[in-house]
């Protein structure tokens, strides 16, 4: 039963109740469509308008990062509720789990839909098509990650159900290693995006006296 008791503490912490139930509050509101963000004017009048198509290109970016970390809590949370039903052997508490992973898989949903609208709005609203190809790179890293992860876990389980079976443990050492692969590829695809969107924010702050 102890185990069953951590198992529910860790599906039902402060912070899974954050992620569960304040989702809306959390995530970044869309930045308003910029109508006329590729009007040329000349004078000031260009000055204001590049300012405030920057103003909105930086609205999209803090959308970006902010998506990241609500996915990177997401993977904690998964992780943290899957050491708590391995916890729970011989008797897994499937059904629990199994909410869990819903409720995961809900979020990893939304937050990809969210990541793709914004690739999408770089490209078609602020003619970015550099920055929407280093989204798309990320989103094909994170599905892969996705199913790195689902992989590991079940290579847990097993290594756990069979454990003088060394090929289940070989595996999950396998999958731990692409993971951290993985991970390193998508901090490149992020550091070359913050790398080119750079300019947006230094444009804004050595133009917004003018």
């Amino acid at each position: 039963m102890k185990c069953r008791s951590d198992f529910s503490s860790a599906t039902k912490s402060p912070d899974m109740d954050r992620f569960s139930q304040s989702a809306e509050k959390r995530h970044f509101k869309p930045a308003p469509p910029l109508k006329g963000a590729k009007v040329t004017h000349t004078g000031s009048g260009r000055t204001a308008a590049l300012l405030k198509n920057a103003s909105g290109l930086n609205v999209l970016v803090r959308s970006l990062y902010a998506l990241q970390e609500e996915r990177v809590e997401a993977y904690r949370l998964f992780d943290l509720g899957h050491q708590a039903y391995l916890r729970s052997a011989p008797n897994y508490d499937f059904i629990r789990y199994r909410q869990l992973v819903h409720e995961i898989t809900q979020a990893f949903n939304r937050i990809s839909k969210e990541v793709i609208q914004l690739g999408d709005r770089f490209h078609e609203e602020f003619d970015r098509p550099d920055l929407s190809k280093h989204i798309e790179r990320m989103q094909e890293r994170e599905q892969e990650k996705l199913v790195l992860t689902a992989q590991l876990q079940l290579a847990k389980q097993n290594a756990l159900d069979y454990p003088g079976n060394e090929i289940h443990q070989e595996e999950a050492r396998e999958l731990k290693h692409r993971i951290n692969q993985n991970i390193e590829a998508i901090n490149e695809v992020l550091q070359d995006f913050k790398y080119d969107s750079e300019e947006i924010e230094s444009y804004g702050l050595t133009n917004g006296g003018e």
